[in-house]
């Protein structure tokens, strides 16, 4: 049985931003590492990229790491193999215009390379993993989740794939679906035995989830699942034994609300999941599906050995993390 261990927040009084959101984790020699965007509000040209390391049990004080100064920073992601870690954030004032940057560590995250762009002059609106982490795919390649959402309010997702170690990526045709209306972004990824495998945030009230049994080259059609989502970001991790441990909230509602923030498992490769842990349930009463007064959301979670590491915005002012265990 899954337990908690520890939780908390990455920073409590020495808040460095009136907002934030879209948090990720990644662990390595040295400790935790934790980034997440923050500034004013969501969209403003103060918003940057902040990261904080969980060294000898205790969080150290964010920093600003993205160089950008004067204009929107968003969605980072970080990656690791190894001590080698790579920061992705995308930077731009609309989402359709994004680019995408990376930073690199090659000591488990106590310093970085200068900011570069990830693919040189690419105009499609960022490449990449635009929420979550990439994986490391058996036949050696890196598969980072990627998707696009158009000024005309259409969403497509799609995945690029690296076979030099993450130097250059190769991307995917976009993920279809029957109907061309569906929505879909912000894919998460797995491997197993019977191919590589996403599950993708929706504008249907369900989680879709595309199959690929060519290391993520090309995907069979999308299709709903019985998971319901939210329209909002969701995660998850494979653990050692082969269960998967899916982070989200379990709210079937286009634009629903983004509390409880729950974890289910599946034992059955993801065709169905067991929900057994809300991480957050306040709501208060409310309806508002954008009041971000009871916003618990767009968690990011790791399985690393024996323990499962997650944070996740809490309210849009801080950022929670836990580390579960069994």
């Amino acid at each position: 049985m899954l337990t908690i261990l520890e939780r908390g927040f990455v920073f409590d009084e020495n808040r460095p931003t009136p907002s934030c959101h879209a948090s990720t984790v990644v662990k390595t020699s040295k400790g935790l590492l934790a980034a997440w965007f923050g500034g004013t509000k969501e969209s403003a040209p103060d918003v940057d990229i902040y990261l904080a390391r969980y060294m000898n049990g205790v969080w150290q004080s964010p920093e600003k790491v993205s160089m950008e100064p004067g204009i929107a920073h968003w969605n980072p992601v970080l990656f690791a193999v190894g001590d080698h870690v790579t920061l992705y954030y995308k930077v731009g004032v609309y989402i359709h215009e994004w680019k995408t940057m990376r930073r690199d560590s090659f000591d488990g995250g106590l310093t970085f390379s200068p900011a570069s762009e990830l693919v040189p002059g690419d105009e499609t609106g960022g490449r990449g993993p635009v929420k979550n982490k990439p994986i490391l795919l058996s036949d050696g390649s890196i598969l980072a989740p990627a998707s696009r959402e158009y000024a005309d309010r259409r969403w497509r997702a799609f995945t690029d794939r690296s076979t030099d170690g993450g130097n250059t990526f190769e991307r995917s045709a976009f993920m279809e679906t029957e109907d061309p209306a569906v929505k879909l972004i912000q894919p998460t990824l797995w491997e197993d035995e019977e191919g590589v495998h996403a599950l993708l945030r929706s504008d249907q009230g369900v989680a879709y989830r595309a199959d690929s049994v060519d290391c993520g080259k090309s995907w069979g059609k999308a299709y709903p699942t019985g998971i319901p989502n939210n329209n909002a970001g969701l995660d998850l991790t494979r653990l050692p034994d082969g269960r998967l441990l899916l982070a989200s909230n379990p709210v079937g509602q286009n634009w629903g609300k983004r509390t409880p923030l729950s974890l289910s498992i599946s034992e059955g490769n993801g065709r169905t999941f067991r929900r057994f842990l809300d991480l957050e349930t306040d709501d208060e009463g409310r309806s508002s599906v954008r009041s971000h007064s009871y916003e618990f959301s767009y968690p990011a979670v790791l399985s690393v050995g024996d323990r499962i590491y997650i944070t996740y915005t809490y309210r849009r002012e801080k950022i929670a993390y836990a580390i579960l265990g069994e």
